[in-house]
């Protein structure tokens, strides 16, 4: 009966969706209709209103869409929603605006003169658009209304054309900032989630260890990663178009004529250039460089564009001719140049404000903040006056908004639906029942989501779609993509659907303001060769990751709050870039690791001579430990060679045996209860059974041996690379220790006064004093290096003078004893900053990369981007699962 009422559920929703009903109550709609008949239904026939659901109660059901909904905004990690309204505001503003015509006209002028230009322009501008509102519909119709025509003044062919404005109107799916990726974004991060748990349960079963190492986890995403993602993708559409529109034009000059300018070339014409160019680039830069540099959160960044277009619409809204057109730009540009420089001269920290230049700071950044506060104020009056376009950009973004949300909620409850009556079960089993592994379940997922795109928006397919397939894909560890890659494929994918013929919405759109001339297949002709190029887009990017992995990655790892080298999760990449030193530049480190041994330390104290010597003695042996991991990694690749195929095979029998292991105890549950026939129920969970018993007898004889085999040699990978992750620590700490100390001379010289009048004034102090003062001096030696010995010594002296049985004099001999352990200390500190410090600096040089890398504070540049690099490529750990 589950399998009923799911049919049913996709049947009212297909049905609804198809008679024209508003896709934002045909969802939950379906939902609520469905889960409320199966209840109904089960008290009628089964006594309980839980009878035909595979898990779970009507009402967990039901609720499940609202809770989910609302976990989006009580979950600090999941604010990025938030962000929607802010650049539908930004993109509806610069259209409503006119300041999008302004920059497609311009361009065309500019590069109009050369073969293919108009065309070129058009998917220029196309990209600027899609970098400024991401919202398809209205980028394609403002395109179609402002470029088509002229396209055909100036001879191109129809069918080109009509190609050239869909494709790039279509760039808002992919190209940053979007709404599609910001969804996706949020969907995927709870994708994520699930995935882990599955990979957990996985790894649990093929291993039987309870805990999986974090270097398997599954790397969660955001709309900053996102956009960060989609954005060499994004750029290598627009460089293919370009290149396609140039190839037309060389060799088939009547279809992509030049356009001459019939104006002149000068000063005149280019400031109408950089007026129509630079403010929408500043914007772009402004939005996604604060993203990328880490300035910004994606919803700040949100507020940034949204308050940008504003500016932007107060100079172009105002009548031409009339004085004062640009001050509000020009007061922005001063509140800008002005918190910048402020932020970067002084400390603008409210709560630490000490000395005059800090309220100085604060002044500077209030003043800068003023200024662009009225200039927006200023605009947004320019704007709800001229031509009311604030009054209906708002009107606008309300409305779109709202839609989305709306159908948020109503996905997030017919998903619930979905897995109330075993849908996702059900997808699942059916996609890792196909052969061929990741790859085959990844094509059959997104021919789903190419079809779905003929006849859903993306809101749809991402709120629908992702959340069901996604954790499946995610939790492969053969393929082990990451979910920013995921996503990125997936808004490919909907922009490649939403081209093609007869389905394809951006062809609906540009039907709508094409004119009569151009016929629909024109239109449809026009974009078959700009779906293929999609296609190859695709496939590019399928291949190689890196294309969208890196970005984010080297952005991770290079920002100021980078995770340090120590993170589990960097351990494979970083180890790999330092086998790679260690064969490059061994003999180095090796001559560096004697050089240090000859350093004279002999004055230093006894047990900052022997962590030394000790730390030096583990250094020599770490080449022959990374080349003990080289060796072991090689055994592991020569294995694999005959472990795979036949942990192939096992571990689809196993996933066999699983999926039928799951519904024997389904239904042996079902029948206990009295839910539906308990005989059929029974005997069907014995022919299952006989089944298991008949997978179970295909798993070769060989398997155990073949398996221990190959997890052996893992094991002595584990081991060896955990020894080698101890020795460089336990290498390196030591020198880090002995840097500190000597750097700490200055403070521990600073306390000389305050030890000596300790010791001047101990004999006259009662033991509540002595508790005072001492602490005190106490206190400040515990934030100096090495000074652990002379603090010691003074708690010492304070415990006899705090005593219930005084001893005064035992107290001087402790103080006296201090005192002459911090002129010890001074000296041989002194001393070590002359001799040996040089020294020790430039065996952290040599070493700081490769031993040291691990307990550095953050990876250094070039390590990171190696790192960054590393981790951007998928790396298949099946094996080990």
């Amino acid at each position: 009966m589950e399998l009923f009422f799911l049919l049913m559920l996709l049947v009212v929703m297909a049905g609804a969706l198809g008679s024209g009903y508003p896709v934002a109550f045909a969802l939950p709609g379906a939902a609520i209709l469905t889960v409320g008949l199966a209840a109904v239904t089960g008290i009628l026939f089964e006594g309980s209103s839980a009878a035909y659901f595979a898990n779970g109660t009507p009402g967990q059901w039901l609720t499940s869409g609202v809770t989910n909904l609302r976990g989006v905004y009580w979950e600090p990690e999941r604010d990025t929603l938030i962000a929607i309204p802010l650049f539908i505001f930004m993109g509806i503003m610069l259209q409503r605006s006119k300041i999008a015509e302004d920059l497609l006209v311009n361009m065309a002028q500019l590069f109009g003169p050369i073969p293919g230009g108009l065309g070129i322009s058009v998917i220029v501008v196309g990209a600027l658009l899609a970098a400024t509102t991401g919202i398809v519909g209205a980028t394609v119709v403002a395109m179609g209304m402002i470029s088509l025509p002229a396209m055909m003044r100036n001879g191109y062919s129809n069918s080109l054309s009509s190609g050239v404005i869909a494709a790039s109107g279509t760039l808002g799916q992919i190209i940053p900032p979007s709404i599609v990726l910001i969804i996706l974004a949020d969907q995927l991060a709870s994708a994520v989630d699930q995935a882990g748990t599955s990979r957990q349960e996985l790894y649990k079963v093929a291993t039987g260890e309870v805990s999986m190492p974090s270097e398997f986890a599954i790397v969660s995403t955001s709309a900053g990663d996102m956009f960060l993602g989609a954005l060499v993708p994004g750029l290598l559409l627009v460089a293919i178009y370009i290149l396609y529109v140039l190839a037309i034009a060389i060799f088939r000059p009547k279809m992509a004529p030049a356009v001459p300018y019939e104006g002149r070339y000068d000063a005149a014409f280019l400031g109408n250039v950089l007026l129509a160019m630079v403010p929408p680039l500043a914007l772009i830069l402004l939005v996604l460089g604060s993203i990328i540099t880490g300035i910004a959160t994606v919803n700040q960044a949100g507020a940034i564009g949204a308050a940008g277009a504003l500016i932007m619409a107060g100079y172009r809204l105002h009548p031409e001719g009339r004085s004062g057109r640009f001050i509000p730009t020009i007061v922005a540009a001063v509140g800008l140049i002005l918190v910048g420089w402020t932020v970067s001269n002084y400390n603008t920290n409210i709560l630490n404000m000490q000395t005059a230049s800090d309220r100085m700071g604060v002044t500077l950044a209030a003043i800068g903040v003023a200024l662009i506060v009225l200039s927006i104020v200023w605009s947004g009056v320019r704007a709800y006056y001229n031509e009311d376009a604030l009054t209906g950009v708002m009107v606008e973004t309300a409305k779109t908004t709202s839609l989305v949300f709306i159908i948020l909620l109503g996905a997030a409850m017919l998903t619930a639906a979905f897995r109330a009556f075993g849908g996702e079960e059900l997808v699942k089993h059916f996609l890792e029942g196909l052969p061929g592994g990741f790859w085959t379940k990844f094509i059959i997922v997104m021919t789903v989501i190419f079809v779905l795109g003929f006849f859903l928006d993306f809101i749809e397919i991402a709120v629908v779609v992702v959340p069901i397939v996604a954790p499946i894909l995610l939790a492969d560890p053969q393929a082990n993509v990451s979910a920013v890659w995921l996503g990125v494929m997936i808004g490919l994918n909907l922009q490649t659907s939403f081209l093609t013929p007869p389905f394809g919405f951006a062809l609906f759109y540009l039907r709508g303001v094409a004119p009569a001339a151009v016929k629909t297949i024109q239109i449809y002709k026009g974009v078959v060769a700009f779906i293929l190029l999609q296609l190859a887009a695709l496939v590019i990017v399928a291949f190689n990751p890196p294309l969208v992995n890196y970005l984010p990655a080297r952005t991770s790892l290079t920002a100021e709050t980078a995770p340090p080298p120590v993170n589990p999760a960097l351990q494979y990449c970083i180890e790999d870039y330092i086998m790679a030193s260690f064969d490059a530049r061994g003999d180095r480190i090796a001559a560096a690791i004697t050089q240090a041994r000859g350093l004279d330390v002999s004055y230093l104290p006894e047990d900052l001579q022997d962590d030394w010597t000790d730390g030096l003695d583990k250094a020599e042996t770490v080449p022959g430990l990374v080349t003990d991991i080289e060796a072991i990694q090689r055994r592991l690749t020569e294995g694999a060679v005959a472990y795979r195929p036949e942990h192939t095979t096992v571990r689809a029998l196993q996933r066999d045996m699983l999926i039928r292991t799951k519904e024997i105890a389904d239904l042996r549950l079902r029948a206990s209860r009295g839910f539906g026939d308990s005989e059929a129920q029974t005997a069907r969970a014995d022919e299952l059974q006989a089944e298991v018993d008949a997978l179970q007898a295909q798993i070769p004889e060989t398997w155990q041996a073949t398996q221990d085999t190959y997890n052996a040699i893992n094991k002595e990978n584990e081991t060896a690379r955990n020894l080698y992750r101890r020795t460089v620590d336990q290498a390196y700490e030591p020198l880090i220790e002995l840097k500190a100390v000597i750097a700490s001379a200055d403070a521990l010289a600073a306390l000389r006064e305050p030890i000596a009048a300790l010791a001047a004034d101990a004999p006259t102090m009662d033991g509540a004093m002595a508790d005072a003062r001492f602490k005190e001096v106490e206190s400040m030696l515990g934030d100096v290096d090495g000074g652990r010995d002379i603090r010691g010594l003074l708690s010492d002296a304070r415990g006899e003078i705090d005593s219930r049985s005084p001893d005064p004099d035992r107290a001087m001999e402790y103080l006296d004893e201090a005192q002459a352990l911090f002129e010890s200390e001074l000296t041989w500190r002194a001393r070590a900053n002359e001799e040996l410090l040089p020294g020790i600096t430039a065996y952290d040089d040599a070493i700081k990369d490769t031993i040291g890398l691990r307990l550095q504070p953050r990876l250094p540049r070039a390590q990171a981007l190696e790192v960054a690099a590393c981790s951007a490529t998928h790396r298949d750990i099946s094996l080990s699962f």
